[in-house]
């Protein structure tokens, strides 16, 4: 990059700095934020708070003080970035997916032993759940929550002392306690749509969509979803219907229930047969065309939660999607998904494959943009530093979409 290209990729900086900063109640406070995405943007491997002080040539006291104790909202400042990145990407969809911090100690808000992502099993680490805009072209996290494990929560842990001392260490809010991590995703959903952005489509993977209370939640609020399921998931197929036994006239009318007992999802597919199965291409990848074999059957979801939400109705109607690669003895990824019966079946692979997008964030934030390099040990430290790698990688997307600063990207 020549020393115009880099001058004027810092007064594009500056200018979008000034924009999601805009909440911030002071001049100096807008500065540090700007030198904190700065440091998350520059050379070197570790963006954690020394490193970054020494890069920037600024004062590591003043960095940590606006990170951990400036008065500051980290929601006002995602806000703002969902603000200004919603009409850019122009999403196709919200993806809710969540991503693993390993940590050595139990001092970070949140540690635990829990299954982490970017070991592949158990181990002692952080998690937090995010909400992404996303398109095949772009994508950016506008929203965050650190998921406390049980333990971390004086009402749910085995030890509540202990947990009162390793909460009041964390400064961790007197309200913030215990949460599923699906009414975690639920509540960013909202919140999201308090600041006047509108869900086009909530994506996620089985993590979140097994849970019959997330696909509940989000049927109640009229959003339509794509969601991953287990194989075993139960099901009935759409013609299955409730009938009622006969009734003599005395005692209470029997309630009409359906008679056939649910099936699972690989089952319903396995009997649908090869026949089903449609060869479709969703989209281009690095090494050509990405295509699979996908069977789209309507059918009506049958789980716990779900009959207990339905107990006097049919229960409602979607589309369960199976991808059965060539090869392959069974199916190997399922979906449910609310879209409407008239959705071609393209459409629907193209909206469950798009999780993809959100792999290429949480990648870019980890290796390139300091997401994981946070060492502090605070509750709001973290939230504060991954909204700002959230920030940094925004601008690194409209880097990227902007023909202008083609030479740049």
């Amino acid at each position: 990059m020549t020393p115009r290209e880099l001058t004027e990729a810092r007064d594009r900086l500056a200018v979008f700095a000034a924009e999601v900063f805009g909440s911030f109640g002071r001049t100096d406070q807008r500065r540090w934020g700007e030198r904190y995405v700065r440091g998350l943007l520059g050379a070197g491997r570790r963006k954690s708070m020394e490193p970054m002080a020494a890069r920037l040539g600024v004062d590591r006291q003043g960095l940590q003080q606006f990170l951990a104790d400036s008065p500051w909202s980290h929601q006002m400042v995602l806000a703002e970035l969902a603000w200004r990145m919603e009409p850019v990407i122009r999403p196709a969809a919200w993806v809710v997916d969540d991503v693993s911090f390993p940590k050595d100690g139990h001092a970070s808000p949140g540690v635990a032993a829990q299954y982490c992502g970017a070991l592949g099993k158990t181990a002692n680490c952080q998690v937090a759940p995010s909400v992404h805009l996303v398109t095949d072209a772009a994508s950016c996290p506008v929203n965050w929550r650190l998921f406390l494990p049980g333990q971390w929560d004086p009402e749910t842990a085995e030890e509540p002392q202990n947990a009162v001392l390793r909460r009041r260490r964390a400064r961790i809010p007197d309200d913030v306690g215990h949460v599923a991590k699906w009414r975690l995703a639920v509540d960013m959903v909202d919140e999201l749509r308090c600041w006047g952005l509108d869900p086009p489509l909530v994506v996620a993977d089985e993590g979140y969509g097994q849970d019959g209370a997330f696909r509940l939640a989000l049927e109640e609020r009229g959003i339509a979803c794509v969601v991953g399921v287990r194989s075993d998931t139960a099901i009935l197929p759409e013609t299955a219907e409730r009938t009622a036994p006969p009734w003599s006239g005395t005692g209470r009318k029997p309630v009409p229930r359906y008679r056939d007992p649910p099936v699972a999802v690989r089952d319903l597919v396995v009997d649908a047969g090869r026949g089903a199965l449609h060869r479709v291409t969703w989209r281009q990848g690095s090494k050509g065309p990405l295509h699979s074999r996908f069977a789209a059957l309507r059918v009506r979801p049958a789980g716990r939660r779900i009959r207990q939400a339905h107990p006097s109705e049919d229960l409602p109607v979607c589309w369960l999607l199976a991808e059965w690669p060539a090869g392959e003895r069974q199916p190997t990824k399922y979906w449910l998904s609310t879209l409407p019966a008239h959705t071609p079946l393209r459409r629907l692979v193209r909206s469950a494959k798009i999780r993809w997008r959100v792999e290429h964030d949480y990648r870019e934030l980890k290796t390139a943009l300091g997401l994981g390099d946070f060492e502090g040990r605070t509750y709001q430290g973290f939230l504060r530093h991954v909204t700002l790698a959230s920030v940094a990688q925004a601008f690194c997307t409209l880097e990227r979409l902007s023909p202008r600063a083609a030479a740049t990207a």
